[in-house]
């Protein structure tokens, strides 16, 4: 997408929608401030409008994580996202391995599962590799990466004339840092960590070499931290942090009003919708408040939590206390032309990250809707 296609339509940032705002088989994980966009095979790649991608707090913090069996990618078998959206979950095999014309690995020998999940800032994959032949199994499995720290807006599109600077990146045994300095003065730092350690490790790829007798199988930990300033991510075992990511979840499953049908097709939509709505809520300062949407979406807007909360008051009516406890405590006190606030005003879009944090962009706390205001008082 070019700088052409980004125009301001009454002071406001639109995106022209040439396309589909993410491709139509991506696995979508989301848990508070953090979410992350993965293609099937559960990579991160820069394809299409390039919105792949682990975001914290309005910032990408991995913008590749591509996973190869030498110099091959996996054949997919089955991806999906478990029905309550707390993990992904692949399975892979490899294709036909030849030297010299001859298939020495023939494909379907290898199985590989790989699931992730969010909590608290950081991504947590387990990585199971078995071998089904009848032979014992010698291959490098490699995992590669980058972090570009683009801001939400930069993904969409939008041009900076300038951008923070890259510090030093640092490797040790089973563990990558790369930081990021943004214009704002703060630091931005994505962790890797391997457990066991990999074979090779550098800033930009983890080797793995993979040793398997007949019908056995290795099992590797990777946790990707999103830090911000000095706010260090303390990730845990990979098994705690599952069970604290479920717990989180269903810790208000006595809030919502639980719904069945006689039509099993009608409790599936139900079910859906309810699961999906329990992602995007996000715990605010002032109580429960429902994201608009990921990718683009994934912050507090008005008029869309308003709405939510309104229709979602017979089903779990704590949404509607949050959101109205939240938009009462950022209700506009003065006049700001730039943000187009006034006195009374409800908010319509707030956001985080570096390009609203320096006022490039208008949305820190942006007050442009001409809706929000009446619905709040309704």
């Amino acid at each position: 997408m070019s700088l052409d296609d980004i125009i301001r339509v009454e002071d406001q940032f639109y995106i022209l929608a040439t396309s589909s705002a993410a491709e139509d088989r991506a696995r979508v994980l989301k848990h508070g401030e953090t979410f992350a966009v993965f293609d099937r095979y559960g990579d991160i790649r820069p394809l299409g409008l390039g919105e792949q991608g682990i975001y914290h707090e309005g910032t990408r913090f991995v913008s590749r994580f591509e996973l190869r069996l030498g110099k091959n990618r996996p054949l997919l078998l089955s991806s999906t996202v478990k029905s309550d959206n707390t993990l992904l979950a692949v399975d892979l095999t490899n294709p036909d391995f030849d030297i010299d014309g001859d298939v020495v690995i023939p494909r379907g020998t290898v199985h590989i599962f790989r699931s992730k999940f969010l909590l608290r800032g950081a991504c947590y994959e387990r990585l199971k590799i078995w071998n089904h032949g009848l032979l014992s199994l010698n291959l490098s499995l490699f995992l590669r990466y980058e972090a570009d720290f683009s801001d939400i807006f930069e993904v969409r599109g939008l041009k900076r004339a300038r951008r923070g600077r890259r510090l030093e990146n640092r490797v040790e045994k089973g563990s990558v840092f790369l930081p990021y300095e943004g214009l704002d003065g703060v630091v931005r730092r994505t962790k890797l960590d391997c457990s066991p350690a990999p074979n090779e490790i550098s800033d930009s790829e983890m080797r793995f070499d993979i040793s398997a007798e007949p019908k056995s199988a290795m099992t590797f930990f990777l946790t990707i931290s999103c830090e911000l300033g000095k706010n260090n991510v303390r990730p845990v075992s990979y098994d705690k942090a599952f069970k604290e990511a479920e717990r989180v979840l269903h810790s208000t499953d006595h809030q919502f009003c639980m719904i069945h049908t006689s039509n099993e097709q009608f409790n599936d939509w139900l079910n859906r919708s309810v699961s999906d709505l329990q992602m995007m809520i996000t715990d605010s300062p002032k109580g429960p408040y429902p994201y608009a949407g990921v990718p683009w979406f994934s912050t507090i807007f008005g008029r869309d939590g308003i709405i939510t909360a309104l229709e979602f008051l017979w089903v779990n009516p704590a949404v509607a206390r949050g959101v109205l406890a939240h938009l009462a405590d950022k209700q506009a006190k003065e006049v700001i032309p730039e943000q187009d606030a006034e006195p009374g005003k409800i908010l319509h879009e707030s956001r985080r990250g570096e390009m609203a944090a320096l006022g490039e962009v208008p949305f820190g706390l942006y007050y442009g809707s001409v809706d929000a205001t009446p619905l709040f008082i309704v």
